[in-house]
């Protein structure tokens, strides 16, 4: 049910049409004043489209008020997206400005849907009373979600209890957004100025070349280094003077806990005690026990002992990985105590003389063009997907590199953008994202618009984009990511794409990184830059053998992310001692350097506090287990076998959340998971 304003006189690009191919957004069209304008007039429209709905005097039934609560809204959905998508890949002042007062009224729009108690009877009148046999799976679904959806948005409580639930989501969507903003004006803020060559002493050709440009850019003599991470990781890396490594180490480590307008820690505190206070509310002992409710591991009890597990096999394994690394330290000559910022240089070193593999090695054949083809053609061999660029749709930056997808009968699936390279203005990380989710529109498949952001090092004037082997395999995870969007075939926004549950999400993304170490898969792209040689089988080899290089300790810090979230949102009172305090006994059995002053993770962990992984975390390892078992069939029936790879589309990629996970993989792998296959892949 949609009730349409005048569209006469309307100057806003936003409220309009979008009168471009596949009404992709008009990004060239928008200016930063439209959005609060439209987000208001979005919102009544999107108001009085629910009031339709719960005033409606025709008896509640699933199609004219569960389906109808899915498709409402539909303007104000795609101005969000555009909006908070671009807060995050391409922002401004104005534009966290906008943020900082939008959000409040998102948030009040999304309890008065919650709360309006006409609708939730009706909500729960079809939940009582519709029998499940006369809905398909995925209608099920929906209406399963849509009544958790509503007792979690506090549609049951009353009174004060209610105006308080509203206060508090109001506050956590503030907070969120102000954590995000103060990491990137944190990260932005430091740079590390070289002047002398001598200070380069160790880095690669290509990390002084990016240093240079950077320099340039900024108007400075010499080399700027910052903390996005082209820049900061080989900087740790490959760096000899241990004085500047442990310098850019604790800036790194430091951000957002300075006694600055950027600290981080005071919104932490508040944050997690306002879950608290939220979930409590809601009838739950802890916000893990609330949000746990509805994902596949069911328990913090039961996280922290998948945890547990895991770590007790891989700790052993971590301890002996740093004896091997301070003895070869001391065998090259290092007298001092192996600290932090010595780790990633040691390790390196360590890597290079037993398998005589680095990144400088491989980066000459994994030009970020040959990346994308040899990622494009694994889509074709598995999926039959083509990809044609295209200039014809609108882009939010010049960076920005736009694709329509199609299947192997010329189908079109989706627009594919891929914003490649790291700004300023730009949140760190890798993820995928989406400007229109799949669904269906009075009978009409509306296919998907699909967005890829990264920070993959940047071209200079005399190198191209050349990935490491870590950016290959984060290309491929996002890729991921994207093909469940852009496969999707469902009805309903809310059940479409990546529309799963948090641990089940990953299982896409985490399945194409086991190509990377696939040779049939190298051998079709991966060609030298220059001489066009392919890469030798001596390569691929050592990248094989060195897989597992430090998998101990690897596991080790994934787990002890996934315990520090367990901690923050396992708590049952609110925390009053120092966050780094906290934080250094919530991951203290799975440290192997002894805290260094002033460095903290918490007040950079975007993934809990300003993203969606809050007591989720450990869903990284979680979909590990998922994708080591699926893959194995790959690796049974053979890495490019069609017959497997649509079964996983079918089951997994196409269905998106319109079924439980735990049903959509045991239909594919023909039985539940086991931890065995994750175990023999990393060798523990």
């Amino acid at each position: 049910m949609k009730i349409q304003f005048a569209m006469n006189n309307i100057t806003n690009p936003l409220l309009k049409s979008f009168d471009t191919p596949y009404q992709t957004p008009p990004f060239e069209s928008i200016q930063m004043t439209d959005y609060k304008p439209a987000f208001k007039k979005a919102i009544a429209q999107a108001l009085q489209e629910i009031e339709a709905i719960a005033n409606s005097t025709k008896a509640p039934d699933f199609q004219n008020t569960i389906a109808a609560l899915d498709y409402a809204g539909s303007t104000l959905n795609t101005i969000s997206s555009i909006f908070f998508n671009l807060n995050s890949a391409c922002t401004s002042p104005d534009m966290q400005k906008t943020a900082q007062e939008v959000s409040p009224l998102l948030t009040d729009f999304a309890n008065n849907i919650y709360m309006n108690s006409m609708l939730f009877q009706r909500v729960k009148s079809v939940y009582l009373h519709t029998p499940r046999t006369n809905l398909t799976a995925e209608e099920q679904t929906l209406l399963e979600d849509t009544w958790k959806s509503f007792i979690r948005g506090g549609a049951d409580l009353e009174g004060k209890a209610q105006e308080r639930f509203r206060e508090i989501t109001t506050e956590l969507s503030r907070l969120s957004l102000q954590f995000e903003e103060n990491l990137l004006a944190e990260t932005n803020a430091y740079e590390l100025h070289l002047t002398e060559a001598s200070d380069l002493a160790g880095l690669p050709d290509s990390a002084i070349e990016a240093a240079a440009l950077t320099a340039k850019e900024r108007n400075k003599e010499g080399w700027v280094f910052t903390l996005h991470a082209p820049s900061y990781i080989p900087f740790v890396k490959y760096a000899d003077n241990r004085q500047l490594r442990e310098k850019m180490f604790k800036a790194y480590t430091s951000r957002c806990n300075h006694d600055n307008s950027q600290n981080n820690t005071e919104i932490i505190w508040k944050i997690t005690a306002l879950r608290l206070e939220k979930a409590r509310l809601l009838g739950y002992d802890t916000y893990a026990d609330y949000v746990l409710s509805n994902r596949m591991a069911r328990s913090p009890q039961e996280v922290n002992q998948f945890l547990q597990h895991l770590f007790f096999s891989s700790h052993p394994a971590a301890l002996r990985e740093k004896e091997k690394v301070e003895k070869f330290a001391r065998e090259t000559g290092f007298s001092d105590t192996l600290q932090r910022w010595d780790w990633a240089y040691y390790s390196n070193k360590l890597k290079q003389a037993r398998y005589t593999l680095d990144d400088e090695m491989l980066k000459p054949y994994f030009l970020l063009e040959n990346v994308q083809k040899g990622v494009f053609q694994l889509a074709n061999r598995l999926y039959g997907l083509t990809f044609q660029e295209t200039d014809r749709i609108p882009k939010y930056h010049p960076d920005v590199k736009t694709f329509e997808v199609y299947d192997e009968e010329h189908y079109f699936l989706a627009v594919l953008y891929m914003d490649f390279f790291p700004r300023n203005n730009k949140s760190g990380g890798a993820w995928m994202t989406e400007f229109r989710t799949q669904h269906e529109e009075n009978g009409k498949d509306v296919r998907p618009l699909v967005s890829l952001v990264m920070n993959f090092t940047k071209p200079t004037p005399d190198r191209p984009s050349l990935l490491t082997f870590d950016e290959v395999t984060t290309f491929l995870h996002e890729f991921g990511h994207a093909l469940h969007g852009m496969l999707s075939r469902n009805t309903y926004n809310s059940t479409a794409g990546t529309n799963v549950y948090r641990d089940f999400v990953e299982l896409p993304s985490q399945l194409m990184e086991n190509w990377a170490l696939e040779k049939e898969w190298l051998d079709l792209w991966a060609v030298h830059y220059q001489t066009g040689e392919k890469i030798p089988q001596e390569y691929i080899d050592k990248i094989r053998n060195a897989a597992n290089f430090q998998s101990g300790s690897q596991c080790d810090r994934q787990l002890s992310f996934g315990m520090l979230d367990m901690a923050w949102h396992c708590i049952r009172k609110p925390v009053e001692e120092p966050v780094c305090e906290f934080e250094h006994r919530s991951m203290q059995a799975t440290e192997l350097f002894p805290p260094v002053d002033g460095s903290c993770f918490s007040p950079t962990f975007g993934h809990i506090f300003d993203g969606g992984y809050a007591a989720g975390y450990y869903s990284y390892k979680w979909a590990e287990v998922l994708d080591a078992d699926a893959f194995s069939l790959f690796q049974e029936k053979g890495i490019f076998d069609k017959e497997t790879a649509q079964s996983f589309r079918k089951n997994i990629l196409e269905k998106g959340g319109s079924e439980h996970p735990m049903d959509l993989y045991v239909r594919f792998r023909g039985r539940k998971p086991t931890v065995d296959a994750l175990l023999k892949r990393s060798g523990l």
